[in-house]
């Protein structure tokens, strides 16, 4: 009993639920807005990567092999706390958005690269053959078979961006980590961390489904084929 009363306190609980839900709306809202902007600068990454010239190829694969070997929460704290410095403010949602952005655009980029390559050379050579610009090519032919085959990969990131969303709470954003943290402190019980952890299961367990179920049906759909 002492071990519901201390994880599990109904009551506390109810206090917090509203604290609570204001923090997942801005916890859903950074997520969205991160995903939407990293899945538009990934695709752009990736064409700059694969058809751009030289010096465009170079400097679009650095940025993505740094930005997947810096650690998120260093790239957040250097964006919140470092820019002031040379006079760039950040509010804590602008600061946590770029910081999520900034990283998935990288991962997103490879995705989608992969994605592309993985469809074969004659359909870019049989387009031309038909007249075909290359923008027209990209639309109409490949791109549309690269996102079923990165739709598995791109929907696990995205998960993983939603995830991180959690690490704004160290730039004072009040999500719903950082709202479950103060009510927490404010009722000196940690059930409400614990409701935290069941809304973000709730919000999390969907879009993992969803990927087990893209990942079967294009398993069957290769195995018809």
């Amino acid at each position: 009993m002492e071990l519901l009363e201390t994880f599990f306190n109904w009551s506390v609980f109810v206090d917090a639920l509203p604290l609570m839900l204001r923090g997942l709306g801005v916890t859903v809202m950074l997520g969205v807005v991160s995903i939407i902007l990293g899945l538009v600068g990934g695709l752009v990454l990736a064409m700059l990567r694969l058809y751009g010239y030289a010096p465009v190829r170079f400097l679009a694969r650095v940025y993505i092999d740094v930005l997947r070997s810096i650690p998120l929460l260093v790239l957040l704290v250097l964006i919140y706390y470092a820019l002031p410095f040379v006079g760039i403010r950040l509010s804590s949602f602008a600061a946590a958005t770029a910081a999520l952005s900034l990283v998935s655009c990288a991962y997103s980029a490879e995705i989608f690269r992969s994605g592309i390559e993985a469809i074969p050379r004659g359909q870019f050579e049989a387009s031309a053959s038909q007249g075909m610009s290359f923008f027209n090519t990209m639309r109409d032919i490949i791109l549309p078979q690269a996102m079923r085959i990165v739709m598995p990969p791109m929907t696990s990131n995205c998960i993983n961006v939603m995830k991180d969303t959690a690490l704004a709470s160290v730039v004072a954003m009040p999500d719903l980590l950082k709202q479950a943290t103060q009510a927490q402190a404010l009722s000196a019980n940690p059930t409400p961390l614990v409701g935290a952890a069941v809304m973000y299961l709730l919000l999390l367990l969907p879009l993992v489904q969803l990927v087990s179920w893209i990942e079967r049906r294009n398993g069957a759909g290769r195995k018809s084929a």
